[in-house]
């Protein structure tokens, strides 16, 4: 690791540099015609970002807003960029994330590598009045009106050394430029923190077919997670009661049928970005846990606060 530290100065100079370009306008940033809200994080592996923009976008729409998202469309494999998202979306062309975003807001939504594209595709085709960007916090041709960062709890900033000797894709000093810092967790001071919950069982299946996850207290289960970290989902089943049999994958991973079936009668539990992606397979027992996160009032309220004064 000692050897990669200056490899790890540079990238953080890089990093730095660009941004300064970026704020000083000497490379080229796009303003949308409506707020933009970057929700993404410092450090590489999960930090719970998604379900964090699921609260803020349904909270914006539950505010009166009209919100659009956009996102990269991780490993999805279109021809073509931007994608329109639904619903009913392929996850092998526009990415696992997208389509679990999708069908918990029911918002327009569009994906590709170019975020500025996407957000110019997403107010072509919707009548969106915000825009909450899912990561993108280092894409700064999208100039964007908030930034919220979100933190891992537990793991915090690692070593906190930059790539390649550490996990961090921005220095810690990088916190203080945000709008709000989210700690999936215990937050420190300064920051909100944030809490999943997740108590319903959803069938693989038939998706009104439901059981209570307390239901398999005290019961072995397997536990198939492909998240940026498995471990998080894995210790929440136990501190539910369950007994785990732990089956990680890198994250995005795309199933095949194989992968998920063990030859014994468990329940398999997964996550449900896992499940958009198990649900082309015909397998009974299985369960996902749709997860809610919970914030204070407050941070509710400070957003609003900030969007009404960055857009007066």
């Amino acid at each position: 690791m000692h050897a990669l530290k200056p490899l790890s100065w540079l990238f953080c100079g890089i990093v730095a540099v660009r941004r300064t370009l970026y704020s000083l306008k000497i490379l080229k940033s796009t303003r949308l015609g409506v707020p933009v809200i970057v929700i993404g994080n410092i450090s590489v592996g999960g930090t719970g970002k998604t379900p964090l923009v699921i609260w803020v976008v349904k909270f914006l729409k539950e505010s009166g807003f009209t919100p659009g998202i956009v996102s990269r469309g991780y490993l999805g494999k279109a021809k073509s960029w931007p994608q329109q998202v639904r619903p009913d979306s392929d996850p092998v062309i526009v990415g696992d994330e997208a389509i679990l975003i999708s069908r918990q807001t029911d918002c327009p939504m569009a994906v590709g590598p170019d975020r500025v594209a996407a957000g110019q595709a997403l107010l072509k085709y919707s009548k969106c009045d915000i825009i909450v960007s899912d990561d993108g916090l280092q894409h700064y041709a999208l100039r964007r009106t908030l930034e919220v960062i979100v933190v891992d709890g537990v793991r915090r900033f690692g070593n906190g050394y930059c790539l390649p000797a550490g996990p961090l894709r921005e220095s810690t000093s990088r916190l203080d430029k945000a709008d709000f810092v989210v700690t999936n967790g215990i937050a420190s001071q300064g920051e909100f923190a944030m809490r999943y919950s997740g108590k319903v069982l959803v069938n693989l299946l038939d998706a009104n077919s439901k059981l209570m996850l307390s239901e398999f207290k005290n019961t072995q289960v397997h536990a198939v997670s492909a998240i940026g970290n498995p471990q998080r989902f894995f210790d929440y089943l136990r501190s539910q009661g369950l007994k785990v049999i732990e089956h990680a994958f890198p994250d995005h991973y795309m199933y095949s049928q194989n992968d998920i079936v063990f030859n014994d009668d468990l329940a398999v539990i997964m996550t449900e970005k896992d499940a958009v992606k198990c649900q082309r397979y015909s397998v009974k027992n299985y369960w996902y846990l749709p997860v809610n996160v919970e914030m204070k009032k407050e941070f509710g309220l400070r957003l609003l606060d900030k969007i009404g004064d960055k857009d007066g």
